[in-house]
């Protein structure tokens, strides 16, 4: 959920009940409460919205006690097959509408209450389009447990299924399960991430030197990729993926133009590590960050980042390690071919980027 989506939905919440009261806005209600043994909840629809589903003309007539009882069983089938719950695996929920009612107050909206019974999976996915016809209507979802608001997801009709994370050990052990194995994928897959990191441990070093410019890079890139996860501070990719390829020719170069003594390796890993975070947070924003479990899934991904980088770092400096113990003149060569071939990658990059983003 971005920024703008996070400040615009309890606004919504704030608006909605005199919305209904006032006059038909093209918007539903879906609330679920998730509990032990059952889910269940309440959909609050317009009136005007259910009639012109059933050709109705005069929807105020829904609420007459006997139209509403005649007509309920076609406005069940309508909607039921319209809201899709299913557990992480997308296997549907078996649920039902229990009954229909007008909702509290004098506004123009139904109330159907629904049950789903067995416990809640600890990974809930809903997929909502209530009323397709209608390009401008949304649908606003709460999902609560234990009565507290954990959850809050906006569908239009084009939108894509939303999960929730359970704030059950289960349901953290399923976020973890997914998240963890996304920032292993995204720094293998990214070839400018894992070309800076090697840039970095090109000259080797002890170990406690690597470990220092490692860890320097994860202080760096966790910074900002909570601050852009979180909506404190978001830059944008224009910037953010030039100076990426940048900082890969920075790291390059210095490692040529490095002098006696003078190791500069931990400073651009962390003042770097804070562009490449900007970077995984791009990443993680689409792919889909719940809120109610936010700080789990950024250590999550987070210690998914870590996984790879030393899935990149560790065969690395241990082969480079043993050519330096072995052929000190050829590791020099690599050393320097590898540089140089870092400074050509980023420059390559640098230059698509910027072209890409004017274009």
């Amino acid at each position: 959920m971005n920024p703008l989506s996070r400040l615009f939905l309890p606004i919504l919440a704030l608006l909605w009940s005199p919305c209904l009261a006032a006059h038909p806005a093209p918007f539903s209600q879906l609330e679920l409460e998730l509990e032990d043994h059952r889910i269940s909840g309440a959909l609050q629809v317009h009136a005007s919205d259910i009639a012109r589903e059933l050709d109705i003309d005069e929807p105020q007539s829904l609420f007459d006690h006997g139209v509403l009882a005649g007509q309920y069983a076609a406005i069940r089938q309508k909607l039921q097959q319209r809201i899709k719950l299913a557990d992480g695996e997308g296997r549907e929920l078996a649920w039902r509408f229990t009954g229909i009612a007008r909702a509290p107050g004098d506004g123009d909206a139904l109330r159907l209450s629904l049950r789903a019974d067995g416990p809640p999976p600890p990974v809930l996915q809903v997929d909502v389009a209530l009323f397709p016809a209608d390009p401008a209507h949304h649908t606003f979802v709460n999902i609560r447990e234990g009565g507290v608001l954990v959850q809050q997801f906006l569908f239009d009709r084009d939108s894509a299924p939303q999960r929730h994370f359970a704030g059950t050990s289960a349901g953290i052990m399923a976020l973890a399960g997914t998240f963890l194995p996304a920032g292993v994928e995204h720094v293998l897959a990214g070839a400018d991430h894992v070309l800076f990191v090697l840039g970095l441990i090109l000259l080797g070093g002890s170990w406690r030197r690597l470990a220092l410019i490692v860890t320097a890079f994860t202080l760096g890139h966790s910074v900002t990729l909570a601050l852009a996860a979180l909506g404190i501070l978001v830059l944008p990719a224009w910037l953010i993926e030039p100076l990426i390829a940048l900082s890969i020719v920075v790291v390059g170069a210095d490692n040529l133009l490095r002098g006696p003594g003078r190791d500069l390796r931990p400073a651009f890993a962390a003042l770097f590590g804070l562009v490449h975070g900007f970077g995984f947070a791009f990443v993680l924003r689409e792919f889909g960050l719940p809120q109610a479990q936010l700080a789990w899934a950024l250590v999550s991904f987070n210690l998914g980042v870590e996984l790879g980088q030393l899935l990149i770092v560790i065969p690395a400096a241990l082969l480079l390690a043993a050519l330096r113990q072995r052929a000190a003149r050829l590791a020099r060569r690599v050393a320097v071919a590898g540089s140089l071939a870092v400074i050509a990658a980023g420059l390559y990059w640098f230059v698509d980027r910027v072209r890409m983003m004017g274009s």
